[in-house]
């Protein structure tokens, strides 16, 4: 009897492998049947604040162990898409380590003297100057790219603004719209995609939210798992005009 084709697998990171400071039940075992079986799988995230190696650390200290060549950000997502459009360019960018970093890594150069982009991500606190600065390029020509349309994000105290909030303060000061790289943008699958050098048609896309990583794997022809230990409830489902493939409790319930 053949055996079926072991799937290749990208999957969200908060509400599907972690909630909080804690790791989702069973999360640890899907991560090391994975391993074991030698498929590819890759940890999609659209925080672009932190570096891959920064999380793997942050999972590590949780108990989950995750190569930090195993984690794509959105900044990661959003450096790839840069050098594909202009290879060598410049940007003014707003954000932390996870974002500059990506950005230098595709060798760009980022200044304020009449760049390419204004490259926005998230950061722990924005600036106005920085963030006028920004307004103040975009309108004299500069293309607006932000890591990812989330507006707001979760921390222990509660929600604090993010990027897509931010976003929609610039694109209302300067009247450009942004491009936004990261979910539920196929573009950011895609380019996942490429990184694991995987096709859709073999690979499952595991997410917690309706409106982000379910529409993203819809949109780029992959199967799709909802997994209810994040922010959807099983009742929310219907609303949607797309489907997930499948619907588990966890990740813990999916069979490899």
């Amino acid at each position: 009897m053949n055996k079926k084709p072991i799937k290749n697998y990208l999957m969200d990171m908060d509400g599907v492998l972690i909630s909080g400071r804690s790791i989702v039940p069973g999360a640890d075992t899907f991560i090391r049947r994975l391993k074991e079986l030698g498929a590819e799988f890759l940890v999609l995230t659209n925080n672009p604040l932190y570096t891959p190696k920064d999380l793997a650390h942050r999972l590590s200290a949780m108990g989950l162990d995750v190569p930090a060549e195993r984690i794509f950000t959105s900044a990661m997502a959003t450096a790839s898409f840069l050098q594909a459009q202009k290879p060598e360019g410049t940007a003014f960018v707003i954000g932390e380590s996870g974002l500059t970093e990506a950005v230098h890594g595709v060798g760009y150069v980022i200044t304020d003297l009449d760049p390419d982009y204004v490259v926005l991500g998230e950061t722990h606190s924005y600036n106005l100057g920085r963030i006028t600065a920004a307004i103040r390029l975009i309108a004299n020509g500069a293309r607006f790219i932000a890591t990812n349309p989330d507006p707001s994000g979760p921390t222990e105290d509660g929600i604090v603004p993010a990027c897509g909030a931010m976003a929609a303060l610039i694109e209302a000061a300067s009247g450009k719209s942004p491009f936004f790289v990261g979910k539920p943008n196929p573009l950011m699958m895609r380019t996942a995609l490429n990184y694991l050098d995987v096709h859709s048609e073999d690979t499952v896309m595991i997410g917690d939210r309706m409106d982000t990583d379910i529409v993203a794997g819809v949109e780029s022809g992959m199967e799709t798992v909802l997994v209810l230990s994040g922010v959807t409830n099983r009742e929310d489902v219907d609303r949607y005009p797309y489907q997930p493939t499948r619907i588990v409790q966890s990740v813990g319930a999916i069979e490899v």
